[in-house]
């Protein structure tokens, strides 16, 4: 799938809370009031009944399927996903980390670098983490003085930041 069909992630469950089934969310993207917005995970397998902050940033949540603390446990680890379409449509100049997962990264001369293995945001702009052939990892901040350009295909990156 490319990063562009494939479901995007709001959420992954961090553990049970309490015994009668709720779960512990860490938050991913916009948060809380983002998830707030879907009832329906995973291609219909998981039904949100209740949400609420967890004032720690992320959140506990009540789903349909879960009705006490073993099931909630057997959840720790999944993913939260909506598909593509559920959200709403980007503005210029947005996107989704899902979007930059997986793309091949090039100089600005059009060497090979790697590939986007994650992404970032420590508060001032997000981060690219790029994998090299030799497994060696390295980040580069997502500006147009490191990264000149990207699409559905590849990102490249200035070659004064492709060092890593």
């Amino acid at each position: 799938m490319t990063g562009r069909t494939k479901p995007l992630t709001l959420a992954a469950i961090t553990g049970a809370h309490g015994v009668a089934g709720e779960v512990r969310l860490k938050l991913l993207g916009e948060g809380l009031d983002a998830l707030k917005a879907h009832k329906s995970f995973n291609d219909g397998a998981l039904t949100l009944t209740e949400i609420r902050s967890d004032n720690k940033g992320g959140a506990v949540a009540r789903f349909a399927e879960c009705s006490g603390r073993n099931e909630a446990e057997a959840l720790r680890g999944t993913t939260l996903t909506v598909p593509r379409e559920a959200l709403p449509p980007l503005e210029e100049g947005e996107y989704y980390h899902a979007d930059l997962l997986g793309l091949a990264v090039v100089t600005d001369a059009g060497e090979p670098v790697g590939k986007v293995v994650d992404v970032q945001n420590f508060g001032a702009s997000d981060v690219v983490e790029i994998e090299k052939p030799d497994g060696k990892k390295f980040m580069v901040p997502l500006i147009d003085a490191a990264v000149p350009e990207w699409d559905g295909e590849r990102l490249v990156v200035n070659s004064g930041f492709a060092e890593g």
